[in-house]
């Protein structure tokens, strides 16, 4: 194939040139992301059932939606939550790989069933479906610069003209208003309904008949009569819109024409959708809205098209309006593939430096560094026809692809100049009989590196998507760079390389210096490699000891999902005691924004959200978005987010009325809200709210006694006192009292009723009926209520109800359709998170009959791929080492390249161990390639070693030849390959963390796969070809002195 194309040097730039214009032109049509669809696609289905209890709303709505949603294709696992703020959310995740469209129409049939058993005011409210992730992808803050519109009218504005147009932006998933649009708010005065006799139920069926759109039909409708000269629609009634109109609603006309009014009964006015959130940007009032990606949605893409929608909108906003972006997790993707692009190129500057110290001759330098355009934009056109983007991911796969494309363009060109050199043959013949020497090296090498990364693709779940990237990536690049070197490498030889005319160490200045000791310290290692040949046993004594500090060093190395990352942003979760109200909360997040605008010189911007949090809903709960400086103006070594993290958590154990954690969100957004463990305990035994509570609190005692454990905490709401209204059924049958009345009214008035909607401003808004702020304050002020009986008198509640204070849940969760406590947790310092998994497996073991426990979130995956990394590392071996075999047509000599492999991996995990780095994803990937490395120099020398042999040389002689031979191009490969990686291992900013693990691990690896294995992979190719019963001298063709040595023995 080869000499196919020395002949046809024109043929061969055009396949290149064919080649790079595919990757240009796929370069422009690749979507740019940060991760690819790793997180399992989420379906999440929402109810409101105001005024409802937990217990109401699980009974009541969670329960009948969960048992309907059976028989669904591809569900992993069905996770809801139940909360005393009415609210319902179903959770519903599929395995990797499923259409989320397909997934959320099969959810809808599903729900259709369940609607009807939905309560009535459930209905009313609408369910809804939704497919994405849990966690946001920006929120934007509303603030009135002017000070002309108060918290209340940014929220209406929000809700009324922002928050639709943003959620039919493309890969817009969910929103979350935080605040309320307007609402007609009816508040009622029970003296007063008392006074007229009258009952919350009477105003809301007013309000139903009075404020309505009838339908009257039309004058001179069809059929009509003949000669009609009139059509006219006929107006019966329409919705009220003003306060006042609503407060002219008739109650009751008396027989002497008195009437009765709602205004008479209730204060009627503007008032909010819900009172459940308060805001504030910077400290000062604000609205805002959260915006969760779509399920598969690019988020750069929809950030992107998010904005350009705001700017439309933004020329219709009131005056003084303005919105801000306190959180936001795109600017981090877009600079961290910059990084990543940025490293792409130092690395091919420091490559091309590396080649021309050995090379010594322009023209042979530029051969490899042409090859690495051509197989870069290849590799895109590959990956834009498997469908995938670009990402960090990819783009790591592209920085570890040069050092080895360039690897393949080196030893053809090296080679070509070495036969050129001692052969004394012209540019075309050297290439010739060069690549009749090194096409069977160059394909095993492919061969072997493609083995390693091949088996990655077939990791499961989350892990396998991540390295799917690696996989797909680094394959392409190595088989298009083998190519390269059999098509484009041996033309270019042929026709731009000049016959060598001085010997390489006659050359004056620089490179005579560097020369004559890479000469002198090239005879220097023949020797010592023969030396250690003939002193074998030592030296594999000291292969076993480096393979057992491997094995000591490795276990002892952490492990992790993901490395932690500088977003440029952070999350701070407040939760005060059960009961306090969203003032006091408002009050502590006040002392942190204080405390970040004041003390933190890296933080911009903070906006804070009182009654919501991730770990959920209700008035003592409250969360900050914390948005830091550019990197590039912040010092990361004092001002990184981490540092940030460790200062205001000391501040914040300073604050006595609240439990505030500040958390680092996690490196892929869609895998959850916070690293860790993620574990459900599970009432299997169906044992009850409170036998749960106990073996959650025994489990957690036990956890945090655990040394391989830390923050091991309850995900959720505690439980809360709560006022146990019993009412006495007989007595209020005896009066003549409806029970029905009893709810009705109970719910009306300290709940509150959507009763139906009006107009405002062209915008239909919704009707709420609730007692006033006064009347439902304590418990005595049930009292104040009364309800109608069969014959029109007014009976108060104190006569039939009696109240009692006791402890209830604020938040009930489930988990695949049992009831469970989600508890969450990290690693302790220097444990990997298997071994946190375990443990908290052994202490599950040791809770109560009845108790059973899964793995959610991260965990299930985590859990998925580590029962399978061990047994797909093997496979990768064993890969390797049939090609090999096929390759060489021995069963010996794979063993002396396998052999090599742990001299590469102990300096990757060495590499890691000192620069405290975890054995994550990223590192594997770094590991994986290092075992590449490692293989490709052994096969290099054996793969000359054998040649020499078939031509007759004794096998010490073989041996040492191709030691002399392939050292050169060893270190040039090794060399440019290290230094390739060098701007990933050195770089800091925005995603350094996953620069840093990929980096470290492979550099780590080049250097002790070079130092190490030059001198033991001749001893071990020696050795197993002496075990084969090869002997070790024998055919006589210039003898060494050892040969001597053995032969007189």
């Amino acid at each position: 194939m080869a000499r196919f194309f020395i002949d046809r040097p024109i043929f061969a730039w055009v396949i290149a040139i064919v080649m790079m214009l595919a990757g240009a032109l796929s370069i422009y049509n690749l979507p740019v992301e940060q991760y690819p669809t790793v997180a399992p696609p989420e379906v999440t289905i929402r109810a409101t059932y105001p005024g409802a209890s937990a217990e109401a709303v699980e009974d009541s709505v969670t329960q009948v939606i969960e048992q309907q949603m059976n028989g669904i294709d591809n569900l992993l696992y069905i996770d809801s939550t139940s909360d005393s703020t009415g609210t319902a959310q179903i959770a519903l995740t599929f395995a990797a790989g499923t259409d989320p469209d397909i997934a959320q129409v099969q959810v809808q049939n599903k729900l259709q069933l369940a609607t009807p058993r939905l309560p009535q005011v459930v209905q009313q409210q609408g369910v809804q479906v939704s497919k994405s992730s849990d966690s946001f992808l920006m929120v934007l803050a509303a603030t009135s610069n002017n000070g002309s519109m108060s918290r209340t009218d940014l929220s209406d504005y929000l809700g009324a003209n922002v928050q639709d147009p943003i959620s039919r932006v493309q890969g817009v998933g969910t929103t979350q208003l935080f605040g309320a649009q307007y609402a007609m708010r009816v508040w009622l005065d029970p003296n007063k309904l008392n006074q007229y006799g009258l009952t919350p139920t009477d105003v809301i069926q007013a309000i139903t008949v009075q404020n309505n759109q009838v339908t009257g039909g039309q004058l001179g409708g069809q059929p009509a009569v003949k000669d009609q000269q009139l059509a006219a629609s006929i107006i019966v009634q329409t919705l009220l819109e003003t306060p006042e109109q609503f407060g002219d609603i008739l109650l009751r006309v008396d027989s002497d024409g008195s009437r009765v009014r709602v205004r008479d009964v209730a204060e009627v006015k503007f008032g909010s959708e819900n009172y459940n959130f308060d805001a504030r940007f910077n400290g000062k009032p604000a609205s805002g809205l959260g915006i969760n990606l779509a399920s598969g949605a690019n988020a750069l893409d929809t950030a992107d098209r998010v904005r350009a929608r705001l700017d439309e909108l933004s020329q219709f906003f009131p005056e003084g309006m303005e919105i801000s972006y306190p959180y936001d997790t795109t600017p981090f993707v877009k600079i961290s593939i910059m990084e990543v692009v940025k490293t792409l190129f130092e690395g091919i500057a420091l490559v091309f430096l590396v080649m021309f110290l050995f090379l010594q001759n322009f023209r042979a330098t530029l051969i490899p560094t042409i090859a690495v355009p051509v197989v870069l934009l290849g590799t895109f056109a590959v990956l834009f026809a498997f469908g995938f983007t670009v990402n960090t991911l990819t783009m790591f796969g592209m920085v570890l692809a040069i050092g080895l494309l360039v690897d393949d363009a080196i030893v053809v060109v090296e080679n070509v100049e070495r036969v050129m050199e001692e052969d004394g043959l012209g540019p075309l013949e050297a290439t010739r009989k060069s690549m009749d020497q090194i096409t069977g090296a160059l394909v095993g090498i492919a061969l072997v590196l493609s083995a390693v990364f091949v088996p990655m693709a077939f990791f499961p779940g989350s892990t396998g998507a991540i390295y799917r990237q690696f996989s797909i990536t680094i394959v392409s690049a190595m088989t298009l760079s083998v190519l390269v070197a059999l098509i484009l490498t041996p033309a270019l030889c042929a026709t731009m390389l000049k016959p060598s005319s001085a010997q390489h160490e006659e050359k004056k200045g620089f490179f005579g210096w560097f020369n004559r000791n890479f000469n002198r310290a090239s005879h220097g290692y023949q020797s010592r490699v023969e030396k250690m040949i003939g002193h074998r046993g030592r030296y594999l004594l000291i292969y076993v000891a480096i393979v057992a500090v491997l094995g000591f060093s490795f276990s002892r190395l952490p492990s992790a999902f993901l490395p932690e990352e500088d977003q440029g942003i952070l999350l701070s979760q407040v939760q005060l005691p059960v009961g306090s109200p969203l003032g006091q909360t408002m009050d502590v997040l006040g002392k942190m924004e204080d405390y970040y605008l004041n003390k933190e010189d890296a933080v911009t911007s903070i906006f804070t959200v009182g009654g919501f949090s991730f770990a959920g809903r209700g008035q003592n709960s409250g969360i900050a978005f914390v948005r830091l400086k550019d990197w590039e103006e912040r010092d990361l070594s004092t001002d990184g987010v981490q540092q940030i993290i460790g200062r205001s958590m000391g501040y914040f154990s300073t604050i006595r009325e609240a439990i505030i954690f500040a958390l680092n969100p996690p490196a892929i957004p869609a895998l959850g809200t916070s690293g860790g463990f993620n574990f459900q305990l599970q009432d299997r035994g169906g044992q009850g709210h409170d036998a749960l509570v106990q073996a959650r609190n025994q489990l957690l005692g036990a956890a945090n006694q655990a040394g391989t454990l830390s923050q091991v905490r309850f995900n959720g709401l505690p439980d809360a006192p709560t006022y146990d209204l019993e009412v006495d059924r007989q007595k209020a049958q005896a009066m003549g009292v409806p029970l029905a009345d009893i709810n009705n009214t109970l719910s009306v008035a300290w709940g509150s009723s959507y009763v139906n909607d009006f107009i405002d401003r062209g915008r239909v808004k919704r009707v709420y009926v609730q007692g006033a702020a006064p009347f439902r304050m304590l418990p005595d002020d049930i009292n104040n209520w009364y309800v109608r009986n069969g014959v029109g008198e007014m009976v108060p509640f104190d006569t039939f109800s009696d109240g009692e204070w006791s402890y209830g849940p604020q938040q009930l969760q489930r988990y695949n359709g049992v009831s469970s406590m989600n508890i969450q947790g990290n690693a302790a310092a220097g444990v990997s998170t298997g071994e946190a998994m375990a443990t908290m497996e052994r202490l599950a073991q040791d809770l109560p009959n009845g108790f059973g426990f899964e793995w959610t979130g991260l965990s299930f995956q985590e859990q998925q791929a580590g029962a399978q990394a061990p047994a797909l590392y093997a496979l990768s071996l064993l890969v390797v080492f049939l090609c090999l075999a096929a390759l060489y047509e021995s069963w010996s000599i794979p063993f002396a390249v396998m052999l090599v492999v742990p001299l590469g991996v102990i300096g990757a995990v060495l590499a890691a161990t000192l620069r405290g780095l975890n054995n994550d994803v990223f590192f594997q990937v770094g590991l994986l390639t290092t075992v590449g490395l490692s293989a490709k120099n052994a096969i290099l020398i054996a793969e000359f070693a054998k040649d020499l042999e078939d031509q007759g040389y004794s096998l010490l002689k073989a041996t040492l030849e191709a030691t002399r031979m392939r050292l050169r191009p060893i270190l040039m490969t090794s060399l440019a390959f290290g230094l390739g990686v060098t701007p990933l291992m050195l770089s800091s900013g925005a995603g350094s963390g996953a620069r840093n693990a990929i980096g470290t691990g492979v550099f780590g690896g080049v250097v002790a796969a070079t130092v190490l294995a030059i001198f033991f992979i001749p001893l071990f190719y020696a050795l197993v070809r002496r075990i084969s019963g090869v002997p070790l001298t024998g055919k006589k063709d210039g003898s060494t002195p050892l040969e001597d040595r053995e032969a007189q023995q």
